[in-house]
């Protein structure tokens, strides 16, 4: 079985990479850390995957999260996936979701480490895609809510 990582290098999803690391040597089981690059230079800028004046490159940004996740994780396995133009029905928050969850099906996740402050609570933003994979009972939800 695998434990995935939705991975944006940010303090809890590296949290989240650092505990599926342990478990996983614990358990024997493969750890893939999953960056999800939205074509969106405002959300990559809000992220910190680009500075000011930097141009949008998904492929630079999936290097720099590949350097952030080896720091952490080396032994875990990077994978980094783009996601296509956004709908304008849909928020990039739904598409990122989309991607975790087909990837999840397609590894066979048994458990998903997710780092976020408000994933299951009963008031949800839109901007986390902790809510809606905490939601999906294919596999087992890890939530890291703090960092330390």
């Amino acid at each position: 079985m695998t434990l995935l990582v939705p991975f944006d290098g940010s303090d809890l999803s590296t949290a989240a990479l650092d505990r599926a690391r342990e478990f996983g040597e614990f358990t024997g089981e493969e750890v893939v850390a999953l960056a999800v690059v939205p074509p969106d230079v405002e959300f990559a800028r809000d992220r910190g995957w680009l500075a000011p004046d930097e141009a949008f490159d998904a492929k630079m940004i999936c290097t720099r999260l590949r350097h952030q996740q080896e720091d952490v994780a080396p032994e875990a396995t990077f994978r980094c996936e783009e996601t296509e133009e956004t709908d304008y029905r849909a928020t990039i928050t739904t598409d990122i979701t989309r991607t975790i969850r087909q990837v999840a099906a397609e590894l066979q996740v048994s458990i998903i480490f997710i780092g976020s402050e408000n994933a299951g609570r009963v008031s949800t933003p839109l901007t986390s895609v902790g809510n809606p994979l905490s939601e999906d009972p294919r596999y087992d939800i890890h939530i890291v809510r703090h960092a330390e």
